[in-house]
């Protein structure tokens, strides 16, 4: 059993089962699954799901479309959200 994604605990297996079950993008796995959505955001756990389900349905890793991120509009001082007061 490998461990794909470590801040969700999703294996190989459970990405596999899934993309049987009809999953055939990163979207899709990461809505079932949670894949991606961790403290590091799919920084590991996505490319290596982009490989299983390339190789799993026979697409080539460049045919597989990652995922848009999506950083803040603003930048905001850490200080701000680790605050009590409300400024």
């Amino acid at each position: 059993m490998k461990v794909i994604c470590r801040c969700e605990d999703i294996t190989e297996e459970d990405i596999i089962n899934e993309i049987k079950n009809g999953c055939t993008t990163l979207d899709e796995l990461k809505h079932r699954l949670r894949l991606g959505m961790g403290p590091c955001q799919g920084r590991t756990c996505i490319p290596l799901a982009a490989r299983i389900l390339a190789r799993e349905t026979g697409k080539k890793v460049e045919d597989i479309r990652l995922q848009t991120s999506r950083p803040p509009v603003v930048p905001i001082p850490l200080g701000i959200l680790s605050s009590d007061k409300n400024d």
